[in-house]
């Protein structure tokens, strides 16, 4: 198993930064399974109901729904704010899907394609919005205020309806489509913003913690 170790620079005691090995999630998980210690064994335990938990939810997908609804109402969201998160998911997939036919087929152009809607309206990509937020694997829509969610789903929407009517094909032309689409969000940013005298665009999070940036701590030293 070591040979799926990597090397990676992390925080040492002495307030240096040094190499040390590292695995990813999936890694360290089949570790677990190949540990004979009985210590090991509530673990594995757990992995096996993990597992037998998923195998269930593709066989009733109800059961996926359910808990992804418990998800939710254990981090303090209300039923209103679940209820438009599943639809945002479900609207999502819809311009997916037109950006599919629109001959969109690799994970990067639709990142490019999100990027320029979130760029437009937001003058950030989602990697610099979730920074700004403090976030890291986190979702960044679980993190926005209602109003940031709000111009988001209408940067989409935008986009989705205006690549039904002018059905673009290609990076080129979607890229410019989502472009026209994040700025009908942008348009409604700077009315809003312009009534309220001050940005909507916020850096607050709903996360329970916070990450620390080992260079800044070192700095600090």
């Amino acid at each position: 198993m070591t040979t799926n170790c990597s090397q990676l620079k992390m925080l040492a005691p002495d307030g240096k930064l040094r190499l040390r090995d590292s695995m990813s999630t999936k890694d360290i998980f089949r570790l677990i399974e190949s540990v004979p210690s009985p210590k090991a064994e509530p673990f594995k335990l757990w992995l096996a109901n993990l597992g037998s938990e998923r195998i269930d939810e593709i066989f009733d997908l109800e059961i996926a729904i359910n808990r992804a609804i418990n998800y939710y109402r254990n981090k303090g969201y209300n039923d209103q704010w679940i209820e438009s998160r599943l639809k945002c998911m479900l609207d999502r997939n819809k311009l997916t899907d037109i950006w599919k036919d629109g001959g969109i087929s690799e994970d990067y152009e639709y990142a490019i394609l999100t990027n320029e809607i979130y760029k437009t309206w937001a003058g950030m990509k989602a990697s610099e919005y979730k920074a700004y937020k403090g976030l890291r694997k986190e979702s960044l829509r679980d993190n926005m205020t209602n109003i940031e969610v709000a111009l988001t789903d209408l940067g989409e929407l935008a986009t989705r309806e205006l690549a039904k009517e002018y059905k673009p094909f290609g990076l080129k032309q979607n890229k410019e489509i989502a472009k026209r689409g994040g700025n009908i969000a942008k348009i409604t940013r700077d009315n809003l913003e312009k009534e309220l005298g001050k940005t909507i665009i916020s850096n607050e999070n709903k996360l329970n913690y916070k990450y620390v940036d080992n260079y800044e701590k070192i700095e600090n030293k």
